[in-house]
């Protein structure tokens, strides 16, 4: 009896730690229970958003694999959306609708290039010169694009106090001219440069649709004959980048007139890589538009010349070497002077 007894006391703590372990598991499972159904439920919800997006019935597919198809599903529709935007272009005569509207002699006949003679304040010397040069003035400007297919512009910023006498002056003479495309965005100086030309070439090609578009000095006089001859030898060619083709040296000294504050990106030899002379280069519609559609990620470097010439690294891109684009050239379609 005594050791009966003994072996009742022994047992009851077992039986608790028993009940207690049996209490434990229950409430794990119950647990792991609520988590995988809250998981199901979070699927079922994906998968019902992806039925409503696609319109398609019962999907086996996983989460991540959902949220993938709903993203390129989005994209898709927004490719489809640019896509008949480009061809309702295409039927229109490749003229911007907002041109179209406010000029109702304008032709819509498709232009062979659009030139921009980078100007700044204190030029006005070179500007009268070019005028009287080889730049078209009054009605002969519009001559120039309906005969020969060019548009030709003077392109300059705004000041840093924007308003101030130098904008005025700038605001005055266009009055009287018409002859400028004054980017209201962009500030006139000279580290800004690369970003003006940037801006030039978006504002070009969103408002005129031309075969090519070209930037020249305000020190340059063009032959525009002897342009319009050679830019359409090269029509056939979907992406080109004419011009004096040239490399040179990167400068990493800050006192350096031609200093380079990305030096440490062009490598030991410091040269920077083939791009055209900035004198005069053109490039094709399709690299206009490259650059609008990518100018948010678009680096600029310390030149002009050398930021356009990055753009293109990567890029199924003619590089054209035109010798007529060499100041050297006894054939060159235009002549620097110095004023």
């Amino acid at each position: 009896m005594h050791s009966r007894a003994s072996q009742n006391r022994l047992s009851t703590p077992s039986r608790i730690s028993v009940l207690l372990l049996a209490m434990f598991a229950t409430m794990a499972a119950v647990y792991v229970a609520g988590r995988l159904w809250q998981d199901a439920e979070n699927r079922v919800y994906l998968i019902q958003e992806l039925d409503k997006r696609t319109g398609q019935g019962q999907s086996a597919i996983s989460v991540d694999d959902t949220l993938k198809v709903i993203t390129c599903r989005e994209q898709q529709k927004k490719l489809s959306e640019l896509e008949m935007d480009l061809a309702a272009a295409t039927q229109e005569g490749f003229v911007p609708k907002h041109l179209s509207k406010n000029d109702g002699t304008r032709s819509k006949k498709k232009l062979l290039a659009v030139i921009g003679i980078i100007t700044t304040f204190g030029r006005k010397k070179n500007r009268d010169a070019i005028r009287k040069a080889w730049m078209p003035t009054g009605a002969a400007v519009e001559k120039l694009a309906d005969e020969k297919g060019i548009i030709v512009r003077f392109v300059i910023g705004r000041s840093a106090n924007h308003g101030d006498s130098l904008d005025r002056e700038i605001d005055n003479e266009n009055r009287h001219t018409n002859d400028f495309i004054i980017l209201d965005g962009q500030v006139e100086a000279p580290g800004e440069s690369p970003k003006k030309m940037k801006s030039f070439f978006i504002h070009a090609v969103e408002n005129w649709d031309a075969e090519f578009y070209a930037k020249v000095n305000d020190d340059v006089y063009v032959n525009i004959d002897a342009l319009g001859a050679m830019l359409t030898i090269h029509m056939d060619k979907p992406r080109v980048y004419i011009g004096c083709m040239k490399s040179g040296e990167v400068f990493s000294e800050q006192s350096h007139k031609w200093y380079e504050p990305e030096w440490w990106k062009f490598g030991d030899k410091k040269s920077y890589f083939r791009h055209a002379s900035g004198e005069m280069y053109v490039m094709s519609r399709a690299l206009a538009q490259f650059i609008s559609i990518n100018k948010s990620i678009l680096r600029t470097y310390a030149h002009d010349d050398v930021s356009t010439g990055s753009w293109f690294i990567g890029l199924d891109v003619k590089h054209i070497n035109e010798v007529k684009f060499c100041c050297s050239s006894s054939f060159s379609v235009f002549v620097r002077v110095k004023l």
